[in-house]
């Protein structure tokens, strides 16, 4: 155990590891406040603090049982009491990633058919379009109406999916320079995209409308599959319109895109604060950005790997049919993704949701055959843990 301790937002669990009761530690109304709870070991003590109200339970059996039957009785307050299964997808992002254009979309749309992939969603991710934040706006590379794109898809039995990262507001968008009242003040939402980011304010009236309008616009346009990325932004403290928390200002967020989207869309959360969400999607990323190399580079500490993803998204399987279908990110198995079938593996045994994003033209035998074999609809019950230690 470091010397500084652990900090957790919202859940700690202490296993002694003697047999004896597993502890919890957790925020009793995630919807108001995420408290952060620390554990530093002090003369063979275990010192437990808190910022602000936590419960505490003791729960026998061992730490993955004491997670689930944890996860069973706090699930069961938002009132979810089972997720349908969802058909497996294609994903445009680890292989073209903000380069994607709107043939790459095509072509792999009639390699679905060629290789009798069972592909049902086709969603689009980032690239398409203008600025963040001006998401009806496309970019050079969709020179066609998005509209007609959807259309093709369907008109090839499938269903259409695309991401947004709807609370960020980039300072290069339209939006930022129309409407900086909508924006959260003094709220730094971080830096991507070579600019620096802000959060759309909810609160505001005229901001709700527009983010209303922006998905309703989408759903209009044949989309029925929605990923919603960096949606911590709507949580971050700052200045808003009207008086509200961050957590309540991020959940009025995703109520709003429920509305406009309606229910029989699919709604995937990523970035997402985990217990401030549960009840808010149907499905939800649990790990960080796999990536095609197991680990980062020496000065890269900070990007994606398949070893931070698998190592997270185990941490968080007790989750899966319990808050919502697990994402455990997307299965890329072409030549040249390291340790692929240790990837393959993870995803076979976690994957909730199931999502291919290779460049279809340039799988491989065994490539092809995995992604074929692992392209299923998403498991309705919990996974079995007891192998886990």
């Amino acid at each position: 155990m470091p010397e500084r301790g652990f900090e957790a937002a919202g859940l700690l669990a202490f296993d002694p590891g003697d047999g004896g009761p597993v502890r919890v530690w957790w925020a009793p109304h995630p919807d108001l406040e995420i408290p952060s709870i620390r554990a530093v070991a002090r003369d063979g003590r275990l010192l437990i603090s808190a910022d602000g109200e936590v419960e505490e339970a003791p729960h026998d059996g061992g730490l993955w049982p004491a997670l689930e039957v944890w996860a069973d009785d706090f699930a069961r307050s938002p009132g979810q009491d089972s997720f349908p299964s969802h058909p497996p997808g294609w994903c445009t992002w680890y292989e073209y990633f903000t380069d994607v254009r709107e043939e790459d979309v095509l072509e792999n749309l009639a390699a679905m058919g060629r290789l009798n992939l069972p592909v049902s969603i086709v969603q689009i991710d980032d690239g398409y379009q203008a600025e963040i934040g001006d998401w009806l706006d496309r970019s050079s590379r969709f020179p066609r109406p998005l509209k007609e794109l959807t259309s093709r898809i369907q008109s090839d039995g499938r269903r259409a999916g695309i991401w947004t990262a709807p609370l960020l507001v980039g300072a290069r968008s339209r939006l930022a320079a129309d409407h900086p009242d909508w924006l959260v003040g003094e709220a730094d939402a971080g830096h991507n995209w070579n600019q620096s980011l802000a959060a759309l304010d909810v609160t505001h009236p005229d901001a709700a409308n527009h983010l209303q309008h922006i998905f309703g616009t989408l759903a209009d346009w044949g989309f029925d599959y929605f990923k919603v990325d960096f949606m911590y932004a709507g949580a971050l403290s700052g200045r808003r319109h009207s008086d509200a928390t961050g957590v309540d200002a991020y959940r009025r967020a995703v109520h709003l895109i429920r509305e406009a989207i309606g229910p029989r869309a699919t709604l995937l959360g990523c970035g997402a604060p985990i217990l401030p969400s549960v009840g808010l999607y149907d499905a939800r990323r649990v790990s960080p950005d796999v990536g095609p190399l197991y680990e980062p580079r020496d000065g890269d500490l900070g990007m994606p790997s398949q070893r931070s993803a698998v190592h997270t998204g185990r941490a968080r399987a007790f989750q899966h049919a319990r808050f919502w279908i697990n994402d455990p990110d997307c299965l890329i198995v072409r030549p040249g993704v390291e340790r692929r079938e240790e990837w393959a593996g993870h995803v076979e045994r976690f994957g909730g949701l199931r999502a291919s994003s290779d460049r279809l033209e340039s799988l491989d035998e065994w490539g092809l055959e995995t992604t074929r074999r692992l392209l299923r609809a998403s498991p309705t019950e919990p996974f079995d843990l007891s192998s886990l230690t």
